[in-house]
């Protein structure tokens, strides 16, 4: 995993959002769902689709969400995104945090109270 690299795709998509939003979604789906790169940087390219293409959003978050191998904090960030986006991919990515037994309890706990949580739409 080359960091400077990853740093260099995000800002490359954040630039393209001004020219081409559709081009940047992929980009940033891309660099979302890229389990090679760091976890902060995938999260930050998640942060930028709901304003580029929620539906995208939503399997960005839901990829971090889900990859066992992202930070605990990280999986829990992605998965607080998705209710806002998609109320079953969030109860998905929710699932699979809280019934993973290497996430720490703390956040297993969060999960599932986010699991819960009434969505506001």
């Amino acid at each position: 995993m080359n960091n400077d690299c990853d740093e260099d795709r995000l800002t490359a998509a954040e630039q393209l959002a001004a020219y081409d939003p559709r081009a940047a979604a992929e980009a940033c789906l891309a660099v979302a769902s890229d389990d090679g790169v760091g976890d902060e940087v995938r999260l930050s390219a998640a942060e930028l689709l709901p304003a580029l293409d929620p539906r995208a959003a939503a399997q960005a978050c839901l990829a971090i969400a889900s990859d066992d191998g992202v930070g605990d904090e990280v999986r829990l960030s992605a998965a607080e995104l998705l209710p806002a986006l998609d109320p079953r991919a969030a109860a998905q990515a929710c699932l699979a945090i809280a019934s993973d037994d290497g996430v720490g309890d703390e956040v297993r706990l969060s999960a599932a109270k986010l699991i819960s949580a009434p969505t506001a739409h």
